[in-house]
């Protein structure tokens, strides 16, 4: 088993050709995981950027639902940035630079250059996956909304964008929640740059005083 998330669980697999793949299978039992499995499904048939996850395949019946994704080896960026206690982050200021731009081109895939807009609506730490290359992945759509552009207007968070609880606020027009993201990335380039803060903040507390 890879992980444990919201609606199921994320098992290693491989393909008859030997490829390694993800397989994220759903609980039925969670009420939510139906609705999080058809989200899924549609906004992959949708979606194609090199920094969006790809979906294989996918499998459903009255007894399981599974969705097949590539196997990304070097795991989420959340535990490259905290890896543990005894474990020290081996990113290098190149690879967290690109992997800010990698992150902020999905963004604007998903926003602006996809025929529908797409809201992810948990955009974290753990859902952006890293590649053999390290290249940074947007992961995870089970609770992404999509719209079209000419309904953007009359769209609010009551009835369609219902995301995590502190992502979107009840009652906010799409337009104001692309600007959300835009605070959502700001804080990821926080995570990914922490470390140049800290050096920072020492170098004044001991040239300032």
């Amino acid at each position: 088993m890879l992980g444990v998330g919201g609606f199921g669980s994320v098992y290693k697999g491989v393909l008859t050709d030997g490829t390694l793949v993800a397989i994220k299978v759903l609980n039925l039992q969670n009420e939510e995981a139906h609705r999080s499995f058809i989200s899924e499904c549609n906004a992959l048939r949708k979606i194609r950027h090199r920094n969006l996850i790809k979906g294989i395949n996918y499998y459903s019946n009255f007894d399981i639902k599974a969705l097949v994704f590539p196997y990304m080896e070097n795991g989420s960026l959340e535990k490259w940035l905290y890896p543990g206690e005894e474990d020290v982050c081996q990113l290098s200021f190149s690879q967290r630079l690109q992997m800010a731009i990698d992150i902020a081109q999905g963004l604007i895939y998903l926003h602006h250059q996809c025929f529908v807009q797409v809201v992810h609506c948990d955009l974290k730490l753990s859902n952006v996956l890293l590649g053999d290359d390290m290249t940074g992945y947007i992961a995870d759509f089970g609770i992404a909304r999509l719209t079209f552009a000419n309904d953007i207007e009359s769209v609010t968070s009551a009835h369609i964008l219902k995301g995590s609880i502190g992502y979107i606020a009840p009652g906010m027009n799409f337009c104001l929640v692309k600007y959300i993201y835009v605070l959502l990335f700001v804080i990821f380039i926080n995570f990914l740059f922490e470390f140049l803060l800290k050096w920072f903040e020492s170098f004044c507390r001991i040239w300032i005083g």
